[in-house]
């Protein structure tokens, strides 16, 4: 009884002495009759719903994350690629490649309200704080902007498709992934005019980006070779390569916890904690599934979503991970 007691005292602390999981599979959302190609997501905080643009089926999908259940499909749509929620005045706009046009939804009825014609690939959609408008990614080069409503409010000229973008919320800049040109062009949001184009050489096909704000550093996801490239915002100068998983379309920093997360359609999500601005330790490297290269960090939930496409048995679904 004696050695039993200790052993299982022994058991105990090195269960209690283990550190937690840095991503834990809370659950799985189910996608059926989703085909092809998933692109990018965004979240409805306060009514706890997750958009999804299924790109090769034509399709945005609405689940709601209370009951983890997809509650909702909107069709016919040309090849959705960004798509984004916005709270302030409840409209859902949804950029589409194949026509290059962005759709602007009620975010309760889910009924069109209007529809943008650009030249062709409509594609990243973020919001800009500072002039409350909504910039898409399109075409052979530029950005655009588009009012509350959906009527266009400008644009930015560049030099070649802009993949993924991040502004700043302190200052004026916009940094642009152009991969065609292996540059990021740096744009102003004020003056409408580009400033700069910074060389991406040491790595190729940059397409996610994140931003570190408060330390000046942007974190760019390549493909070729698959690596982090760490760029200095106030020089254009890279400070930093980190080899991450491959084939990499989503990449996210989370500025409460100075984690990164790389999606990577090898198969996993790589998790990275930052030591300093030019210096990150990887300290997960998870499984997920061939070609699931895309999803969503939602740090107010605690969660990170990774969309996996059907694929022979592979089903579709999102992995639903908690980060906390």
């Amino acid at each position: 009884m004696k050695y039993a007691t200790t052993a299982l005292l022994l058991l105990t602390g090195v269960v209690h002495g283990q550190e937690p999981q840095v991503l834990s599979l809370k659950s799985r959302i189910d996608l059926p009759n989703v085909n092809g190609r998933i692109d990018h997501f965004s979240a409805d905080l306060k009514g706890q719903r997750l958009f999804m643009s299924a790109l090769g089926n034509h399709t945005v999908e609405v689940l709601d994350m209370e009951s983890g259940k997809r509650i909702r499909t909107i069709s016919d749509l040309a090849e959705p690629q960004g798509v984004y929620y916005d709270p302030s005045n409840n409209r859902l706009f949804v950029a589409c490649a194949k026509d290059g046009a962005t759709k602007v939804f009620d975010g309760s009825t889910l009924q069109l309200l209007e529809s943008v014609k650009f030249s062709g690939d409509a594609d990243n959609i973020r919001y800009d704080a500072r002039g409350h408008r909504i910039v898409v990614g399109y075409g052979d080069g530029a950005l655009a902007f588009l009012d509350s409503g959906g009527k266009k409010a400008g644009e930015i000229a560049l030099d070649a498709h802009p993949e993924s973008f991040q502004m700043e919320r302190t200052g004026t800049r916009v940094f642009v992934n152009v991969p065609d040109r292996k540059e990021i062009q740096v744009a102003d949001l004020v003056k409408n005019t580009l400033l700069g184009r910074w060389p991406v050489t040491s790595a190729l096909k940059n397409y996610p980006m994140a931003l570190d704000e408060a330390h000046h550093r942007l974190l760019i996801g390549c493909r070729t070779p698959a690596r982090m490239l760490v760029i200095d915002t106030e020089t254009g100068k890279q400070t930093a390569s980190v080899e991450i998983v491959g084939d990499t379309d989503d990449l996210f920093y989370d500025v409460s916890t100075n984690r990164v997360y790389v999606i990577g359609g090898q198969g996993f999500v790589d998790v990275f904690d930052r030591k300093d601005p030019d210096h990150y330790n990887r300290i997960a490297h998870d499984s997920t599934a061939p070609g699931a290269r895309t999803g969503l960090l939602v740090s107010d939930w605690g969660q990170l979503f990774v969309a996996v496409p059907r694929r022979g048995e592979q089903r579709a679904e999102i992995l639903v991970y908690g980060t906390k």
